[in-house]
């Protein structure tokens, strides 16, 4: 379903999927949570995979520009992602001291969303809420 997803928006874009685009997209659907693009390029080459470190880095802002997977910031400043396709909306918790991400959902949070956007006569399409703070292990020193 995601690679029709993937080549649909390549197409309308006059691009096309690639074979290293194809596995990219494939290995970003095998991982479960977050990654980066360096854990992503490692991962593939052990693997034994050919692929380019410019390729990933090309291939990720349009995954995320196609609503497969979203870009998620840690308190490094570097780019994290995970795919989202096919998965509910959540929301991310980012502690900054060890940089771990805890996923949360409210629909309390939601239905303020979906308010804010009524009463500004707005189409919201999607959305990120990150709150950086600090998780109860490194506040407790661990």
């Amino acid at each position: 379903m995601e690679k029709e997803v993937f080549r649909n928006f390549l197409y309308k874009r006059g691009l096309k999927l690639t074979k290293e685009r194809q596995r990219i997209l494939d290995e970003v659907f095998a991982l479960h949570g977050h990654f980066d693009p360096e854990e992503l390029l490692l991962r593939m080459k052990n693997k034994g995979m050919k692929v380019s470190k410019a390729s990933v880095y090309r291939t990720l802002p349009l995954l995320v520009a196609s609503g497969l997977i979203e870009q998620v910031e840690k308190n490094d400043k570097h780019a994290h992602y995970e795919h989202t396709f096919g998965h509910g909306h959540h929301d991310h918790l980012i502690c900054m001291k060890c940089g771990r991400v805890i996923e949360v959902y409210s629909p309390k949070l939601e239905a303020i969303q979906n308010e804010l956007c009524r009463e500004s006569d707005f189409d919201g399409m999607t959305h990120t809420l990150e709150i950086k703070g600090c998780c109860c292990d490194c506040r407790q020193g661990g």
